[in-house]
């Protein structure tokens, strides 16, 4: 039996760890958990192949200097905890100063939480405005048997979360396409606030958009007053679609002419595409389920892939 140096001990302490499956958040993050790790994989072999843990030094984790970064979890402070309905919060986090997370459109973050020992990552798409100063917010659903669920229910203001990024995001250029047609299931939403906020802020920006908010009942509609602010501009329109609501008379007299009871099916995605004023490019965001019927309806109507984004 060979019996291990204590220096051999040392270099195994140092070694990286692999990520489990769990610390994955599956959204296709360039780099991922496990590129990082092998990054630091190749670092470790390299440094113990000559002997010197100095080479090690880069490595970090985490860092405190609240710049977001791709590769290491940064610290942020909460600032506020606003409940939009039972089970959907609205989280604003600190930026020091009057600096901006300076996403693209539609990039998405990702949240480091640990519960009993394990360790969890998740995507969320910041819905603050992409120039906001100071700050950034987070809009989260949380689930019953979530574990991150049960890590971000006990946040309240002043605590510290770690998040890294950017990734991901939807390429938008002003003007490209004629008319954006946004498909959204609950907290879907996020990509898309982002994006009509840089539209209605444009003034030369002059594409269309119509928005479809898919939502169980009228009072898990979220950020209803920015919604109805931004449908007040020329061309934003924004349609609702009740799964959970049988009748539109308790509903606001506003809401009652662009909401739809029932789901969002293959013939009332077909009576919203015919009714846009150009051939629309379509953004979808939901669950897997969600954004494959959505697919599935827009094949139907006649809208190709490659005038497609699902995030």
């Amino acid at each position: 039996l060979q019996v291990m140096s204590g220096s051999e001990q040392d270099w195994l302490a140092l070694r990286p760890q692999e990520p489990s499956l769990s610390q994955c958040c599956g959204s296709g993050c360039k780099p991922c958990i496990y590129d990082v790790y092998q990054k630091e994989l190749a670092q470790w072999e390299r440094a113990k192949a000559m002997q010197d843990k100095s080479l090690l030094m880069g490595k970090k984790e985490q860092s405190n200097n609240s710049e977001l970064n791709p590769e290491t979890f940064t610290a942020f402070s909460v600032s506020s905890v606003e409940q939009l309905t039972e089970d959907t919060y609205q989280y604003k986090f600190e930026l020091p100063g009057n600096s901006s997370l300076r996403l693209s459109l539609g990039q998405h973050i990702v949240l480091r939480g640990v519960v009993n020992g394990l360790e969890i990552q998740r995507a969320y798409t910041p819905v603050s405005p992409r120039n906001a100063e100071g700050y950034f917010e987070v809009l989260i659903k949380c689930y019953e048997a979530g574990l991150m669920s049960q890590y971000i229910k006990t946040w309240k203001r002043g605590d510290v979360v770690f998040w890294r990024g950017p990734f991901g995001g939807f390429p938008y250029q002003p003007n490209k396409h004629g008319e954006l047609l946004m498909l959204a299931s609950g907290t879907g939403l996020a990509p898309m606030i982002p994006i009509l906020q840089s539209i209605t802020d444009d003034e030369e920006d002059e594409t269309f958009v119509t928005l479809v908010g898919c939502f169980p009942t009228f009072d898990k509609i979220y950020m209803k007053p920015l919604l109805q602010d931004l449908a007040r501009y020329w061309n934003i329109r924004i349609f609702y679609v009740l799964s959970q609501e049988t009748s539109l008379e308790n509903l606001p007299w506003s809401y009652q002419e662009n909401t739809y009871t029932g789901r969002l099916n293959e013939d009332l995605t077909r009576t919203i595409i015919n009714s846009c004023r150009r051939k629309p490019f379509v953004l979808i965001c939901g669950s897997s389920a969600f954004n494959e019927d959505m697919s599935r309806y827009l094949k139907a109507a006649g809208i190709e892939e490659n005038s497609c984004f699902v995030f």
